[in-house]
Protein backbone atom coordinates (compact mmCIF):
# COMPACT_ATOMS: atom_id res chain seq x y z
CA UNK A 1 0.00 0.00 0.00
CA UNK A 2 1.22 3.39 -0.81
CA UNK A 3 2.33 6.09 1.86
CA UNK A 4 -0.44 8.86 2.58
CA UNK A 5 1.22 12.46 2.80
CA UNK A 6 -1.88 14.25 4.83
CA UNK A 7 -0.65 17.48 3.35
CA UNK A 8 -1.59 16.60 -0.44
CA UNK A 9 -5.07 16.70 0.53
CA UNK A 10 -7.23 19.03 -1.42
CA UNK A 11 -4.15 20.49 -3.02
CA UNK A 12 -4.07 21.33 -6.41
CA UNK A 13 -2.07 19.60 -9.07
CA UNK A 14 -1.16 19.66 -12.61
CA UNK A 15 -0.05 17.02 -14.47
CA UNK A 16 1.75 17.29 -18.05
CA UNK A 17 1.30 14.57 -20.32
CA UNK A 18 -1.11 12.95 -17.76
CA UNK A 19 -3.32 10.97 -19.93
CA UNK A 20 -0.70 7.42 -20.10
CA UNK A 21 2.88 5.61 -19.28
CA UNK A 22 4.01 7.66 -16.39
CA UNK A 23 1.52 10.37 -16.15
CA UNK A 24 -1.23 8.46 -15.92
CA UNK A 25 0.45 6.65 -12.47
CA UNK A 26 1.03 10.21 -11.15
CA UNK A 27 -2.06 11.56 -11.92
CA UNK A 28 -3.66 8.18 -9.87
CA UNK A 29 -1.03 8.93 -6.90
CA UNK A 30 -2.04 12.21 -6.36
CA UNK A 31 -5.71 11.54 -6.61
CA UNK A 32 -5.54 8.39 -4.17
CA UNK A 33 -3.94 11.07 -1.87
CA UNK A 34 -7.01 13.28 -1.94
CA UNK A 35 -5.77 15.80 -4.59
CA UNK A 36 -7.51 17.69 -6.93
CA UNK A 37 -5.42 17.02 -10.50
CA UNK A 38 -5.77 18.51 -13.53
CA UNK A 39 -3.99 16.15 -16.03
CA UNK A 40 -3.19 18.04 -19.58
CA UNK A 41 -2.33 16.02 -22.78
CA UNK A 42 -2.69 16.07 -26.42
CA UNK A 43 -5.03 12.77 -26.43
CA UNK A 44 -8.49 13.00 -25.91
CA UNK A 45 -9.92 9.58 -25.80
CA UNK A 46 -7.21 8.58 -23.12
CA UNK A 47 -7.55 11.79 -21.23
CA UNK A 48 -11.42 12.06 -20.99
CA UNK A 49 -11.43 8.57 -19.84
CA UNK A 50 -8.87 8.87 -17.40
CA UNK A 51 -10.88 11.79 -15.94
CA UNK A 52 -14.28 9.41 -16.39
CA UNK A 53 -12.52 6.90 -14.53
CA UNK A 54 -11.34 8.90 -11.30
CA UNK A 55 -14.49 11.14 -11.08
CA UNK A 56 -14.79 14.04 -8.48
CA UNK A 57 -11.31 15.84 -8.06
CA UNK A 58 -9.65 15.01 -11.80
CA UNK A 59 -10.57 17.34 -14.60
CA UNK A 60 -8.93 16.45 -17.58
CA UNK A 61 -7.84 19.44 -20.55
CA UNK A 62 -6.93 18.66 -23.94
CA UNK A 63 -4.05 20.51 -24.74
CA UNK A 64 -0.88 20.63 -27.45
CA UNK A 65 1.62 21.06 -24.98
CA UNK A 66 4.13 22.79 -27.84
CA UNK A 67 1.45 25.62 -28.35
CA UNK A 68 2.24 28.11 -25.41
CA UNK A 69 -0.85 30.11 -25.70
CA UNK A 70 -2.83 26.91 -25.56
CA UNK A 71 -0.68 25.47 -22.54
CA UNK A 72 -1.87 28.47 -20.34
CA UNK A 73 -5.21 28.72 -21.36
CA UNK A 74 -5.59 24.88 -20.08
CA UNK A 75 -3.57 25.48 -16.64
CA UNK A 76 -5.97 28.65 -16.61
CA UNK A 77 -8.86 26.16 -16.40
CA UNK A 78 -7.33 23.32 -14.00
CA UNK A 79 -7.10 26.97 -11.81
CA UNK A 80 -10.77 27.84 -12.86
CA UNK A 81 -12.17 24.38 -12.01
CA UNK A 82 -9.90 23.82 -8.25
CA UNK A 83 -8.44 27.04 -7.38
CA UNK A 84 -4.11 28.51 -7.18
CA UNK A 85 -2.28 26.06 -8.54
CA UNK A 86 0.08 24.26 -5.50
CA UNK A 87 1.86 21.56 -7.35
CA UNK A 88 3.06 20.92 -11.27
CA UNK A 89 4.38 17.99 -12.54
CA UNK A 90 6.34 18.25 -15.70
CA UNK A 91 6.06 15.29 -16.61
CA UNK A 92 5.05 15.35 -20.60
CA UNK A 93 7.73 14.16 -23.18
CA UNK A 94 8.56 12.01 -26.20
CA UNK A 95 10.92 9.99 -26.85
CA UNK A 96 10.96 9.34 -30.48
CA UNK A 97 14.18 7.57 -32.06
CA UNK A 98 16.31 9.66 -34.83
CA UNK A 99 19.28 9.18 -36.93
CA UNK A 100 22.01 12.21 -36.06
CA UNK A 101 22.13 13.07 -39.91
CA UNK A 102 18.76 13.07 -41.01
CA UNK A 103 17.86 15.68 -38.08
CA UNK A 104 16.39 18.88 -39.94
CA UNK A 105 16.19 22.34 -38.48
CA UNK A 106 12.68 21.61 -38.13
CA UNK A 107 12.38 18.04 -36.55
CA UNK A 108 15.33 19.79 -33.93
CA UNK A 109 13.01 22.62 -33.28
CA UNK A 110 9.91 19.94 -32.39
CA UNK A 111 12.05 17.88 -30.29
CA UNK A 112 12.41 20.89 -28.13
CA UNK A 113 9.40 22.02 -27.71
CA UNK A 114 7.89 18.79 -27.16
CA UNK A 115 10.31 17.87 -24.29
CA UNK A 116 11.59 20.67 -22.88
CA UNK A 117 10.08 24.00 -23.85
CA UNK A 118 6.84 23.67 -22.43
CA UNK A 119 8.26 22.59 -19.14
CA UNK A 120 9.54 25.87 -18.50
CA UNK A 121 6.60 27.69 -19.46
CA UNK A 122 4.47 25.61 -17.47
CA UNK A 123 6.35 26.88 -14.58
CA UNK A 124 6.28 30.26 -15.87
CA UNK A 125 2.21 29.89 -15.97
CA UNK A 126 1.98 28.43 -12.38
CA UNK A 127 4.99 30.54 -10.04
CA UNK A 128 2.82 33.20 -9.42
CA UNK A 129 0.08 31.26 -7.53
CA UNK A 130 2.91 29.68 -5.21
CA UNK A 131 4.64 33.02 -4.56
CA UNK A 132 1.20 34.10 -3.37
CA UNK A 133 0.87 31.27 -1.51
CA UNK A 134 4.51 30.84 -0.52
CA UNK A 135 4.86 27.23 -1.05
CA UNK A 136 4.72 25.47 -3.97
CA UNK A 137 6.45 21.94 -5.36
CA UNK A 138 7.38 21.85 -9.23
CA UNK A 139 8.95 18.09 -10.41
CA UNK A 140 10.61 17.71 -13.52
CA UNK A 141 10.78 14.78 -15.23
CA UNK A 142 14.36 14.15 -16.49
CA UNK A 143 15.39 10.82 -17.70
CA UNK A 144 18.95 8.38 -17.30
CA UNK A 145 19.54 8.30 -21.04
CA UNK A 146 21.63 11.26 -21.35
CA UNK A 147 24.04 9.71 -18.25
CA UNK A 148 24.28 6.83 -19.95
CA UNK A 149 25.33 7.76 -23.22
CA UNK A 150 22.15 6.70 -25.04
CA UNK A 151 22.33 7.13 -28.51
CA UNK A 152 19.64 7.20 -31.36
CA UNK A 153 18.00 10.20 -30.16
CA UNK A 154 20.58 13.09 -29.73
CA UNK A 155 17.56 15.72 -29.18
CA UNK A 156 16.05 13.73 -27.03
CA UNK A 157 18.78 13.25 -24.33
CA UNK A 158 19.94 17.10 -24.97
CA UNK A 159 16.61 18.17 -23.55
CA UNK A 160 16.79 15.70 -20.67
CA UNK A 161 20.10 16.69 -19.85
CA UNK A 162 19.05 20.43 -20.17
CA UNK A 163 16.04 19.23 -17.48
CA UNK A 164 18.25 19.63 -14.92
CA UNK A 165 19.55 22.84 -15.35
CA UNK A 166 16.37 24.07 -15.98
CA UNK A 167 15.52 22.90 -12.11
CA UNK A 168 18.55 24.18 -10.77
CA UNK A 169 17.67 27.83 -11.99
CA UNK A 170 14.09 27.77 -11.62
CA UNK A 171 14.92 26.50 -7.63
CA UNK A 172 17.77 29.05 -6.80
CA UNK A 173 15.51 32.03 -8.26
CA UNK A 174 12.03 30.86 -6.79
CA UNK A 175 13.69 29.41 -2.88
CA UNK A 176 13.04 32.64 -1.43
CA UNK A 177 8.88 32.17 -1.90
CA UNK A 178 8.63 28.95 -0.73
CA UNK A 179 9.14 27.26 -3.84
CA UNK A 180 10.35 23.75 -4.11
CA UNK A 181 12.01 22.67 -7.38
CA UNK A 182 13.11 19.15 -7.98
CA UNK A 183 13.86 16.90 -11.20
CA UNK A 184 12.90 12.85 -11.23
CA UNK A 185 15.47 10.93 -13.50
CA UNK A 186 13.52 7.32 -14.58
CA UNK A 187 15.20 4.59 -16.05
CA UNK A 188 13.69 2.69 -18.17
CA UNK A 189 10.45 2.07 -16.86
CA UNK A 190 7.94 -0.72 -18.41
CA UNK A 191 5.40 1.73 -19.66
CA UNK A 192 2.56 0.04 -23.17
CA UNK A 193 5.01 2.16 -25.18
CA UNK A 194 8.17 1.02 -24.22
CA UNK A 195 6.75 -2.66 -24.07
CA UNK A 196 4.86 -2.18 -27.88
CA UNK A 197 8.11 -0.52 -29.62
CA UNK A 198 11.12 -1.08 -27.98
CA UNK A 199 11.65 -3.60 -25.52
CA UNK A 200 12.48 -7.36 -27.11
CA UNK A 201 13.29 -10.25 -24.65
CA UNK A 202 16.83 -9.32 -25.85
CA UNK A 203 16.63 -5.58 -24.75
CA UNK A 204 15.30 -6.86 -21.41
CA UNK A 205 18.61 -9.34 -20.88
CA UNK A 206 20.48 -5.94 -21.51
CA UNK A 207 18.30 -4.09 -18.72
CA UNK A 208 18.77 -7.05 -16.11
CA UNK A 209 22.27 -6.41 -17.05
CA UNK A 210 22.77 -3.23 -15.99
CA UNK A 211 20.63 -2.30 -13.40
CA UNK A 212 21.17 -3.44 -10.15
CA UNK A 213 17.44 -4.62 -9.34
CA UNK A 214 16.35 -7.84 -11.45
CA UNK A 215 12.78 -6.57 -11.92
CA UNK A 216 11.13 -4.67 -14.60
CA UNK A 217 10.62 -0.91 -13.20
CA UNK A 218 7.34 0.13 -13.81
CA UNK A 219 4.84 3.64 -14.03
CA UNK A 220 4.11 3.21 -10.01
CA UNK A 221 7.41 3.44 -9.14
CA UNK A 222 8.59 6.85 -10.86
CA UNK A 223 4.86 8.16 -9.31
CA UNK A 224 5.63 7.68 -5.54
CA UNK A 225 8.59 9.84 -5.80
CA UNK A 226 6.98 12.07 -7.77
CA UNK A 227 4.23 12.52 -4.62
CA UNK A 228 6.60 12.11 -1.91
CA UNK A 229 8.83 14.75 -3.34
CA UNK A 230 5.47 17.18 -3.90
CA UNK A 231 4.66 16.19 -0.04
CA UNK A 232 5.78 17.93 3.03
CA UNK A 233 7.74 14.98 4.03
CA UNK A 234 10.52 16.63 1.49
CA UNK A 235 10.07 19.82 2.63
CA UNK A 236 14.09 20.49 3.03
CA UNK A 237 14.63 19.09 -0.57
CA UNK A 238 15.23 21.42 -3.59
CA UNK A 239 17.90 21.83 -6.25
CA UNK A 240 18.07 18.42 -7.03
CA UNK A 241 17.92 15.24 -9.77
CA UNK A 242 16.84 12.08 -8.13
CA UNK A 243 17.63 9.02 -9.96
CA UNK A 244 15.38 5.65 -10.19
CA UNK A 245 16.47 3.74 -12.62
CA UNK A 246 16.91 0.66 -10.35
CA UNK A 247 20.85 1.15 -10.05
CA UNK A 248 21.75 1.23 -13.31
CA UNK A 249 23.91 4.30 -13.61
Amino acid sequence: MAAIYPDLKDKVVVVTGGAGGIGAAIVRAFHAQGARVGLLDIDTARGEAMAAELGDGARFVACDLTDIPALKAAIQTVRDAFGPIDILINNAAHDERHETLDVTEDYWDGRMAVNLKHQFFAAQAVLPDMKATGKGAIVNLGSTSWVIGQGGMAAYTACKSAVIGLTRSLARDFGGFGVRVNAVAPGWIMTERQLELWVTPETEKDIYANQCLKRRLVPDDIARVVVFMSSDEAGAITNQHYVVDGGWT
